[in-house]
């Protein structure tokens, strides 16, 4: 075992040796490689950045980290809401909300309806909501105009800007909701205009409002809640305090579903984006090939009488393959630190800097992009490097190994 690694220690130490003589070459390889791993890593940074922004802003903006609910209720509360009423305050709830990882857990009510105003009348969708507690479930949301639900106002509504609009109503004016109740029958009560919000999606905010969570039940003439909404202290916890309330909980009949099986739209973004990611791997990975056989080829064809020497004077071929092997696997070591190094300081950089971008669908302002580099990033864009020099290096390296001793002898002679 000592022998084979030291073995293995003086073929490399040698192959570095000869990596440094023809720096020149070299310095194109790793070249090659340290660009391909610094594009790769401000690519897939920037697009991990995106990813992190619109799960933390889709989980911000009322969809929060893990739903309780009835079983079924995903499945058929359309068809049926008031079936899956589960109370607003009990023990299991209180537990929950002991758990250290939980911030608080926001009930809310879904339900549509009709509202008027003055002489419109258009059709809704509407949540009920704890004031106080949706300001922690919800701390991104927009208010465009007026302010946001308050425990001391009863009576005050948030209307959909969209909404508004369709409608004609402004803040501070009176409007009548009408839903139906779980008897078959209509029920009416009045509420006042206390801010207009946006989101990223239009046609939400053309038909969506918000009230108080007492003037739904009002206007439902229920008691109970659909949903109970967990806000965690971090979005990493969520699978870890998943699998923990599904244990404790078991023979609760209250069922727990995560922000991730919910979010249908960001799932998708993230999946298509991923393949994006992928074609560039693809790419930059085709580009350090073709520049490190070029590369190695090069290193052959002018060593070709060392080559015949070593071979003449007992080298096996076998070490003159692991020779220009271990030759690649330098240039592809340095020149992925070298890319990860520099990565990480364009990142850090172009962070600081932000790269500006247009405002999304249905919003009137931008923002500025960042570039998220992680471990995880680094460590897959360094095995890339080190795999496609590796490939990039076979076919020069077995070439090397395959050659006659006399033919290499005599060439250049």
């Amino acid at each position: 075992m000592q022998v084979a690694c030291s073995e293995f220690w003086s073929e490399f130490l040698t192959a570095f040796r000869n990596v440094v003589r023809q720096y020149r070459r070299s310095l194109f390889g790793i070249s090659a490689v340290a660009f391909g791993v610094i594009a790769l890593l401000l690519t897939a940074g920037f697009v991990e950045w995106i990813f992190w922004a619109a799960r933390e802003g889709t989980i911000e903006e009322g969809l929060g980290h893990i739903h309780i609910m009835r079983p079924g209720y995903l499945e058929h509360g359309q068809a049926d809401p008031y079936k899956y009423l589960m109370p607003e305050k009990s023990a299991e709830i209180s537990a929950i909300e002991r758990l250290s990882a939980v911030r608080t857990a926001a009930p809310r009510v879904g339900f549509t309806g009709l509202i008027s105003h003055d002489e419109t009348t258009l059709s809704f969708i509407g949540e009920g909501v704890d004031a106080k507690r949706e300001r922690v479930l919800s701390p991104s949301l927009l208010i465009s105009s007026g302010s946001n639900l308050a425990p001391e106002n009863s009576k005050g509504i948030l209307l959909g800007r969209g909404l508004a609009e369709n409608l004609g109503a402004e803040v501070g004016d009176t409007v009548v909701l009408m839903a139906t109740t779980p008897s078959g029958g209509t029920n009416a009560v009045e509420a006042n205009v206390r801010g207009l919000f946006s989101t990223v999606s239009k046609a939400y905010d053309d038909s969506a409002l918000r009230v108080p969570l007492p003037l739904a039940q009002q206007l439902l003439r229920i008691s109970g809640v659909h949903l109970s909404i967990l806000v965690l202290d971090d979005t990493a916890h969520t699978t870890d305090v998943l699998m923990k309330l599904r244990s404790d909980f078991k023979d609760s009949g209250i069922r727990f579903v995560p922000w991730y099986d919910l979010a249908d739209f960001y799932n998708k973004t993230v999946t298509l984006m991923s393949q994006q990611v992928m074609v560039v791997e693809l790419i930059i990975a085709i580009v350090i090939v073709l520049g490190i056989s070029n590369t190695m080829t090069m290193n052959v064809l002018e060593r070709t009488s060392e080559i015949g020497t070593c071979l003449a004077i007992g080298c096996r071929r076998l070490q003159i393959l692991r020779q220009f092997l271990y030759e690649g696997l330098t240039i592809g070591l340095i020149g992925g630190t070298l890319g990860v190094a520099l990565a990480w300081l364009l990142a850090a950089l172009i962070s600081t800097v932000g790269i500006p971008m247009p405002p999304p669908p249905g919003m009137s302002q931008g923002y500025n992009g960042e570039i998220m580099l992680t471990s995880r990033l680094a460590v897959e864009a360094f095995v890339l490097a080190l795999a496609t020099t590796l490939l990039a290096s076979v076919y020069p390296a077995w070439r090397a190994s395959r050659m006659q001793i006399v033919d290499a002898l005599r060439h250049q002679r």
